[in-house]
């Protein structure tokens, strides 16, 4: 404040002299400075002063230096103090982290397991094992489904086959049936051999075509082995009978007859109008066979 003061009072000296020296400069000549600084006593200015400033700047440029040099202190010290932080903050971090993987690798020692390596391996074998075992129980089940639709398609495929054959066949005794020729019988009867070889009634009505055409040892060989196929075959056993009595083997003739006759009434009717026995019909044994109820009405008139 003392000093705000003092420069006051020297500038307003200063203001002062110099409007008397401006007052007074339009007559000055260097002759009249030269008489004035001749004549000076004392120093137009005071060392005190001058003194008093100078200690006042250096003293002022100090406490600045000081402030700044405590500044820069307090400002390195934060950053130590952040750093100091810093670095026990991470060093926590790392321990903690350290220990956790120590507790978790007790965890898995106490459990078995020797490391996480052998954690993944045993982990990766057992999935594939799994895995495989998965996969032989599919394709096991798909291969079984795959042989279970392939016998289905087979069994589709004959059946369909089987209905052509029999479609075929019934077509083929329609035919027969409407022939007159018995060659053309004979043929449609083979036709229907081919599709079906074991047909015993094919063998057998084929044995009756033969016999029309005075084949019986044909219609003999036809009718065994109908018969040999279905034993208790009426219509082979018939036919057999007439074709022995066309050959005249009456007494077979008569014994395959009587076993026509057990299997279906229908045939004493046949054999009594039918002219392949017409040799046997005066036979005590055809006539006693064939003629029942003939005889009896004869025995009783």
């Amino acid at each position: 404040m003392v000093a705000a003061l003092l420069l006051l009072s020297a500038s307003h000296a200063n203001a002062q002299a110099e409007d008397d020296t401006a007052i007074e400069r339009k007559d000055v000549t260097a002759d009249d400075v030269a008489a004035a600084l001749s004549d000076l006593e004392e120093p137009m200015y005071t060392p005190f002063i001058e003194l008093y400033l100078l200690e006042e700047s250096k003293a002022l440029r100090k406490e600045m230096q000081n402030t700044r040099a405590e500044l820069i202190e307090k400002v390195v010290d934060k950053e130590l103090s952040v750093a100091d932080k810093t670095m026990a903050y991470a060093t926590d971090t790392v321990t903690y982290f350290f220990y956790l993987i120590a507790g978790a690798t007790s965890v898995l020692v106490v459990f078995g397991w020797n490391s996480i390596r052998d954690m993944r391996n045993q982990l990766t074998s057992l999935a594939e094992k799994r895995v495989n075992e998965l996969v032989v129980e599919y394709e096991s089940r798909l291969k079984s489904i795959e042989e279970q639709l392939q016998q289905k398609s087979d069994i589709i495929h004959q059946n369909q086959a089987e209905i052509e054959r029999t479609n075929e066949v019934h077509s083929l005794w329609l035919k027969a049936s409407q022939e007159t020729s018995q060659q053309n019988k004979i043929a449609a009867y083979d036709q229907i051999l081919d599709l079906r070889p074991d047909d015993v009634e094919a063998l057998s009505y084929k044995a009756d075509a033969v016999l029309e055409m005075r084949e019986p040892l044909w219609a003999i060989s036809l009718c065994q082995r109908a018969l040999k196929l279905a034993p208790d075959n009426g219509h082979a056993h018939y036919q057999l009978a007439c074709a022995y009595a066309e050959i005249g083997r009456w007494e077979d003739a008569i014994t395959t007859l009587q076993k026509a006759i057990d299997i279906s009434e229908a045939y004493r009717d046949d054999a009594s109008v039918d002219v392949s026995f017409e040799h046997l019909r005066e036979h005590e044994s055809f006539r006693a066979l064939v003629f029942v109820d003939q005889d009896e009405q004869d025995a009783d008139a």
